[in-house]
This record gives structure tokens, sequence and C-alpha cells, in this order.
């Protein structure tokens, strides 16, 4: 299954934060004026798709801590191997999801700032 689509475990699509992430850092890259500097409109609509990225994925970490929650509440039960392996699981994908929301936020905080200046200079 691909990134971005719901798998049956996980309601919620999982967004593609590496070509958000690219994008952004392309925006970064680009000279910020002549005819090569990225148009305002571009930037902020890079915002809008980026701050909604970061809210799919704020979703999926809550979503996943309260799936540890309840799993450390049921406890072991009949197999404490698949008990360790859905903490393990669900775990990391917590700590994945927090990495990359902290790396989405850090971008679009720098992107906002070149967005901003570009509307002033405009």
């Amino acid at each position: 299954m691909s990134q971005g689509q719901a798998r049956p475990d996980n309601p919620i699509p999982v967004p593609r934060e590496r070509p958000m992430v690219t994008e952004i850092e392309e925006l970064l890259n680009a000279p910020t004026s002549g005819a090569h500097a990225p148009s305002l409109a571009r930037m902020e609509e890079t915002l809008t798709e980026g701050y909604a990225r970061a809210l799919m994925l704020e979703a999926e970490r809550s979503r996943l801590e309260r799936r540890l929650g309840e799993v450390a509440r049921e406890g072991a039960g009949e197999d404490p191997s698949d008990f360790a392996e859905q903490v393990r699981t669900l775990a990391s994908r917590a700590t994945h999801a927090d990495g990359e929301l902290r790396r989405l936020r850090s971008l679009l905080g720098t992107l906002r700032e070149r967005t901003r200046t570009a509307r002033a200079a405009s």
C-alpha cells in the first residue's frame, strides 16, 4: 500500500511528508527575487498545504498515542510477544510522526518568514 493511504489498522491516512518537505525546501532554496523566485501565491499555497499536513500528522500522532495507551491497558494477554511487538510498532510510529511534525513545523516557520518578507516587499 502506498504512503498516504489508509490501512485497516490505521484509518487515518498517513500524510506524504517527504514531498511537502521537499517542496518547502525548494521554495526556501529558490532565489528571493528575479524571474526564478517563487510567487507569493505559491508560497502562501504551500504554507496552507503544509499546515494542513501538520494537522494530519498531529492527528496521527494522537491516534497512535491513544492506541498505545489502549494496548498498555489491555496488557500482554495470552501472547506476550505480540504485546511487545504492538508496543514497539506503535511507539516507533509515534516517534516517527513526532519527528516529522517537528521538521515540518520548523520548515513552515522559515517559509512563513520568507513569505512575510515577500509580502512586505510587494
